[in-house]
């Protein structure tokens, strides 16, 4: 047995509990923000299955962190890409099944998520392009910075500002044709 044996199992141990505690920590501060966050993307009765697969891919890749700090803005990623995923397969779904249901009933934990006064909002929001929802999300509601929106939705700055240009637009109108109507 070498001098590194014990030390080593000691360290790993310390190692995987700081991470327990840190993960613990994210999710009880963070879970409830994160799943509205794909609520709003699109994952509706899906959201809290989203962020638990997105916690499931940060306990995977912990040690791939720069520092712990990352850890939030990489959740966010994830979550991103996830709802991402969830609504191509969805559409492919809804190409192959006739029967598809025209109106989209949201799951009462998501509509509880959501007050009254922003139906409105979120209903504009799910008409935008996938993109555009994602920049104006991630910038109004998180209030993350363009450079922070450009790596969770892992594109460019100059893509997240036109993103959110077109999407603030076409926001605009829909929800002064709400209000004219």
């Amino acid at each position: 047995m070498t001098d590194e044996g014990p030390d080593t199992v000691e360290t790993l141990a310390a190692r995987d509990a700081d991470r327990e505690a840190a993960l613990a920590d994210l999710f009880q501060r963070h879970h409830l923000d994160l799943v509205r966050l794909a609520t709003l993307l699109g994952a509706e009765s899906d959201a809290e299955d989203v962020v638990g697969d997105a916690f499931c891919e940060l306990h995977r890749g912990w040690k791939r962190l720069r520092s712990p700090d990352a850890a939030l803005p990489y959740l966010r990623a994830v979550i991103v890409n996830l709802v991402r995923m969830r609504v191509r397969h969805l559409q492919v779904v809804r190409k192959h099944v006739e029967w598809v249901r025209e109106d989209d009933v949201a799951s009462a934990e998501s509509q509880a998520l959501v007050r009254d006064d922003q139906r409105a909002l979120v209903a504009a929001l799910r008409g935008l392009a996938a993109r555009q929802r994602e920049a104006l999300v991630l910038r109004y509601w998180l209030g993350l910075k363009e450079a922070e929106i450009a790596e969770a939705m892992g594109i460019s700055a100059g893509a997240v500002k036109a993103h959110t240009a077109r999407g603030m637009a076409k926001l605009g109108k829909v929800l002064e044709a709400q209000g004219d109507g």
